[in-house]
């Protein structure tokens, strides 16, 4: 599993296993966010197993899927209201983890400009520069 730690408190991943979480649990996440909407591959997970996995494993799961590339703003406004509300490690999880980071920028819980959160994306290996526009609104 590639983790991809975009702060101390939040970190993107491709699709995960519910064998995964406990080990992820055991590195501190506290929550766990699908951003795949169920049926999207034919080997992912549906968001009723991960969330039991997530369950059991001790974590929080929310299940925000967005998909085709269009991020409604009521899926970017629970994001946000789940990272700001998580009291934890956030782990957020898609096919790639493009829409989770994604998400985040748009969000941005963390109230930073627009230069910072193109930053953290790209030292997390995603290249946002495409979504500036939007990031600034």
């Amino acid at each position: 599993m590639t983790c991809k730690r975009v702060t101390d408190r939040f970190a993107v991943a491709p699709q995960l296993s519910p064998e995964a979480l406990p080990a992820l649990v055991q590195d501190g996440f506290s929550v766990l966010v699908c951003n795949r909407p169920d049926g999207e591959d034919d080997d992912q997970h549906a968001a009723e197993v991960m969330r039991a996995a997530a369950e059991s494993a001790g974590m929080r799961f929310h299940h925000i899927p967005v998909a085709g590339g269009a991020f409604p703003a009521e899926a970017v406004a629970a994001f946000g209201q789940v990272r700001r509300e998580a009291g934890g490690k956030v782990l957020a999880y898609c096919r790639t983890g493009t829409r989770s980071i994604t998400l985040d920028a748009l969000a941005n819980p963390e109230g930073l400009s627009v230069a910072d959160r193109l930053e953290q994306a790209g030292a997390a290996g995603y290249d946002l520069s495409a979504l500036a526009s939007q990031l600034a609104e």
